[in-house]
């Protein structure tokens, strides 16, 4: 059986695992401005928990393509404050950051994991421990680490080149080995392809098509293909212009349950519902596991 370690909690991912997300963000691309304060945000983390979410992902700066960096002073103001609060839901509480200052922070409110777009590449702002440092310090949280190529300001402007799947199943070792140097055991390690984090429509879907070569390596998937622009354009039809991200919601659950299908362990969605009603039919097809 495969467990996720975690600083509290070790996630049984014998079977697939919802995140949802809650971004206290005005400007997201799919949800900015809706949560943007601690009580909204806690009454949305607290509704996604009702629909079926079995852990929770917070995040306090939007990196959708083309979005700017965020002072560091801010994200600590959006993230914290309903982290405090998130620690007392009973359920795995990660913070997505690529800040070292703000994982520290996060950790040392009680946060359970740590949920890197950079996968532990970025340096501290003021000279202080790097990610890979604070992360590799923890005795016991849990992390995902993400393929993203270039960095959000850029990553849509100038995408990968080339196959796609073994550029990022490379990387994500790599990464993976590198956390591993420093003494985190590869149960606390999961990956993520970064579907839509500096790809073409057609290399996202590789990654879809392909997963099970991201699987070779021996660490759980994870995966989030909500609401991405990948969708939109795929929905677009006859259309002009591609679905806008509120409109994505059947092509998400799709895309979700065929993550799942080629053997994903956690899937990051917005639509907890609907992509638990998914699931719950997927496992009816389920052989039952011996007692």
């Amino acid at each position: 059986m495969s467990f996720w370690k975690t600083t509290r909690f070790d996630i049984d991912l014998s079977r697939p695992r919802i995140m949802g997300i809650v971004n206290v963000t005005p400007d997201s691309f799919s949800d900015g401005g809706q949560h943007a304060d601690t009580a909204s945000a806690l009454r949305h983390a607290e509704q996604l928990l009702r629909e079926g979410a079995d852990l929770l992902d917070i995040g306090g700066e939007s990196t959708r393509p083309g979005s700017p960096a965020l002072p560091l002073h801010e994200e600590l103001a959006r993230v914290l404050p309903l982290l405090r609060e998130a620690v007392k839901l009973g359920v795995p509480i990660s913070v997505d950051t690529y800040k070292p200052e703000v994982m520290a922070a996060a950790l040392d409110a009680g946060a359970d994991i740590i949920n890197d777009i950079w996968a532990l590449r970025r340096a501290s702002e003021s000279g202080g421990a790097s990610a890979l440092d604070v992360v590799g310090a923890h005795p016991s949280c849990g992390v995902c680490l993400m393929h993203m190529h270039r960095d959000p300001q850029s990553m849509q402007t100038a995408p990968m080149e080339g196959d796609a799947v073994p550029q990022v199943r490379g990387f994500l070792r790599q990464a993976a080995t590198a956390l591993q140097a420093r003494g985190v055991s590869a149960s606390r390690i999961v990956l993520d392809p970064g579907i839509g984090f500096g790809k073409t429509v057609a290399q996202n879907f590789a990654l879809l098509a392909r997963q099970a070569e991201l699987l070779a390596d021996g660490y759980p998937l994870l995966v989030g293909w909500s609401r991405k622009s990948s969708l939109g354009k795929a929905l677009q039809g006859e259309a002009p212009a591609p679905l806008p991200p509120a409109q994505r919601m059947i092509g998400s659950v799709a895309a979700a349950l065929m993550a799942v299908e080629r053997g994903a362990r956690i899937v990051r969605v917005h639509d907890v519902r609907e992509t638990a009603e998914a699931l719950a039919v997927w496992r009816q097809l389920q052989p039952v596991p011996p007692h």
